[in-house]
């Protein structure tokens, strides 16, 4: 377990510590005292613990957001599936119980104010199951990490992915339900790494399976013997392009099937070699050549080898915003099509 997962167990643990301290006092203790009292008169320790509550709600998702600590799509499922319980059982329960509380004090059941957890809840519910739908069965974003896909992609670029572009799946075990299409050589695709399912790898796709693949140690690729045309290009110009390896890099217009997409090879390490793509898998490369770990390694650990076809998790489709990169924002960037 990495330190990153070690920190948000933590940030989760305390968060429901948070919730049980809120929901113990709205639900048994606050009904003893005044049922209408205003938040001013509430005792410290819940209200301590809402402001909390908040603050460690925002550290979460600010890592989710920028590192992608765990997987998302659990963490969604995992809140919404708390703030239904949370709502449900407070309307199913307490909620009846607050106002026969009000009715014994002679104070109106509008005035009796619901624990700050179940107010969460009631408000998060319909938001979360309708961004969970969205981004599970529809569009997910998904931010770019490394510059391995260069220069169709650079770190700091934030894309969306076409979940129902190969068929419905279901969120967090990644389960095909609807079958709607398939993956074709040439898409950009983010599938999950096998050797970690949590961290979520972009390539494009060059083999399929059953496939030959080869590259020549001048950076050729053949797809079953078939070499795949590569049309030269101007050297790389653009962000980065004073780093050593990507400084004057060599630059190529090549089509795999009837796609054409652009690719460079930096300084560095020409990865050849031959492999033979197993049945139900995939053999992915990046863009960026000579500074790619990908399907080409596959006697390293952390690389992703021979994908499964239940890894898939969608097609790139669009760029919607670019921060964080070296050369500050690349506003042109915005509303890029993939190719």
């Amino acid at each position: 377990m990495s330190d990153g997962d070690t920190l948000f167990i933590v940030l989760m643990c305390a968060s429901l510590a948070c919730i049980f301290v809120i929901l113990i006092d709205g639900w048994f203790v606050r009904p003893k005292r005044d049922p209408s009292a205003t938040s001013t008169e509430e005792p410290v320790l819940p209200k301590l613990a809402g402001f909390v509550l908040v603050g460690l709600a925002l550290v979460m998702l600010w890592r989710l957001f920028r590192y992608e600590a765990v997987d998302f799509s659990l963490m969604l499922v995992a809140v919404g599936a708390l703030s239904g319980i949370i709502w449900a059982l407070d309307r199913l329960f307490f909620a009846k119980a607050r106002g026969a509380a009000a009715a014994t004090a002679g104070t109106s059941a509008e005035r009796v104010r619901e624990p700050i957890a179940v107010e969460y809840a009631r408000s998060f519910f319909p938001v979360i199951l309708l961004v969970l739908v969205i981004r599970s069965f529809l569009f997910e974003p998904f931010r770019i990490p490394s510059d391995s896909m260069m220069p169709t992609l650079f770190d700091g670029d934030f894309i969306f992915v076409s979940k129902f572009s190969y068929g419905l799946r279901l969120p967090v075990t990644n389960t095909l339900v609807v079958p709607m299409g398939h993956p074709q050589r040439g898409d950009v695709i983010v599938f999950r790494l096998p050797p970690n399912p949590k961290i979520n790898y972009i390539k494009r796709l060059v083999g399929l399976p059953g496939d030959r693949i080869r590259v020549d140690t001048k950076n050729q690729l053949f797809v079953n013997d078939v070499l795949q045309p590569q049309e030269p290009g101007p050297s790389y110009r653009g962000p980065k392009q004073d780093l050593w390896n990507y400084e004057n890099a060599p630059t190529a217009t090549e089509t795999l099937g009837t796609k054409r997409h652009q690719i460079m090879f930096a300084k560095g390490y020409v990865k050849d070699g031959e492999w033979v793509v197993p049945a139900g898998h995939y053999f992915f490369m990046g863009d960026n050549r000579n500074n790619s770990k990908d399907s080409r390694w596959l006697d390293e650990p952390d690389a992703p080898g021979f994908v499964p076809e239940q890894n898939l998790v969608g097609k790139a489709v669009r760029i919607w915003l670019n921060l964080d990169t070296r050369d500050g924002p690349l506003w042109r960037r915005i509303g890029t099509a993939i190719q």
